[in-house]
């Protein structure tokens, strides 16, 4: 891939320097208008035309045609000169069409040559300046030095504004480029683990299904048949949850087979099969339970899911409390268990799961405190916005 190195930022001097330029050139166009035009005329009409030629130098960066205006009538009145270096570079540099710049080259032209002849045939009647008796030669040099020398300069100077903005672009382009093939790249490995686990944890869990199956065929008495018929219903949704997040990273069309996300709903759901797991939970609501955002009770959802998860394996059979507090404009969602009656093995886990909570309720607005208690219980409380 190619590299293109974009520029650096201004400094501070740089900044200063091109907010001052317009205002050097201005009082360098006054200057020189003044001392090649006041010394023996000395009078207030050409200081005005010095003063005018200033300002509208100064402006020319934002307002050409004043230039433009003042350079013609210069060249009538006075056969002034510095004018046309200005307004020819700026022409060059901002006017957009090649017909408009050809326009102008040639009405300058036609201003530093006719307009001397025109004094010269008539005299002081039509003009305030002093007649000009350049030979020919002498004005076509005064209009290559005065006109085509800054046209020109302005062109490159335009010419490579244009370059440095389409590498800019190009540099720009190629950036994009390389982040949407590296998001591809992200995603393609992504879903390559996401089958690799598939296949792995559908071979082990597939495994305790059958198992489970033929315990509860050959369970010597009810509990235990009830329990493997449990683990063996819990099996077979996890290989039907594996299997939708895998057509999930399959689907070319971004079509959801998961079918309804998740909601407040379902807590039902969850807290069930955490009793029939053995977990001694209870369920209580705090205030006026109403229909909620469904970001929001995606959000309480997944927080509730994740911390009773976290109870079975870090303190199993410990009573929990599940609390939902509709308040005005938030739902807080707590999750709190009791020490565990006895030590037990914790289950392998990734640790991620709260760090991907925090980052859930992040996009929706939401905060998260997890933290243990004294007494050996832990505690997941969220606060989620609850109005749309």
């Amino acid at each position: 891939m190619d590299h293109i190195e974009t520029a650096a930022p201004l400094g501070p001097a740089t900044r200063l320097a091109d907010r001052l330029a317009p205002w050097a050139l201005g009082l360098a166009m006054f200057a020189f208008t003044a001392v090649d035009y006041l010394p023996g005329r000395g009078d207030v009409a050409v200081l005005a035309f010095a003063a005018a030629s200033g300002a509208t130098a100064a402006l020319a960066r934002w307002r050409l045609w004043p230039l433009f205006a003042v350079t013609a009538l210069g060249s009538l009145l006075f056969s002034t000169w510095p004018g046309f270096i200005v307004a020819s570079y700026y022409a060059a540099t901002t006017l957009r069409s090649d017909r408009l710049v050809a326009a102008y080259t040639g009405a300058a032209t036609a201003a530093l040559l006719g307009v001397p002849l025109l004094n010269s045939v008539l005299g002081t009647g039509f003009a305030l300046g002093p007649d000009d008796r350049m030979a020919p030669g002498e004005r076509v040099f005064s209009v290559l030095l005065l006109v085509g020398s800054p046209l020109a300069a302005g062109l490159w100077i335009n010419a490579r504004r244009q370059v440095l903005a389409g590498l800019r672009e190009r540099g720009a382009r190629l950036e994009r480029e390389q982040a949407a093939r590296a998001e591809q790249a992200r995603a393609a490995e992504r879903a390559r683990i996401a089958r690799e686990m598939h296949d792995v944890v559908a071979h082990k869990v597939s495994l305790m299904v059958l198992h489970a199956g033929a315990l509860e065929v050959e369970a010597p008495d009810d509990g235990t048949e009830r329990t493997a018929a449990l683990i063996r219903a819990t099996g077979r949704e996890a290989l039907t949850d594996l299997r939708e997040v895998l057509e999930v990273l399959r689907s070319p069309g971004g079509a959801d087979p998961l079918g309804a996300p998740p909601t407040l709903d379902g807590l039902d759901r969850l807290v069930h099969q955490s009793q029939a797991a053995g977990l001694p939970v209870r369920r209580d609501v705090e205030g006026t339970a109403r229909p909620l955002p469904a970001a929001a009770e995606r959000a309480a959802y997944h927080v509730v899911r994740e911390a009773l998860t976290n109870v079975h394996k870090h303190a199993g059979g410990a009573a929990t409390r599940v609390t939902l507090r509709y308040l005005p404009a938030h739902l807080e969602v707590t999750v709190r268990n009791d020490p565990p009656p006895s030590p037990a093995e914790a289950l392998p886990g990734s640790g991620l799961g709260l760090a991907g909570l925090r980052e859930r309720l992040a996009l929706v607005g939401g905060h998260l405190d997890a933290a243990a208690h004294p007494d050996g219980g832990f505690a997941v409380h969220a606060r989620i916005p609850a109005r749309p």
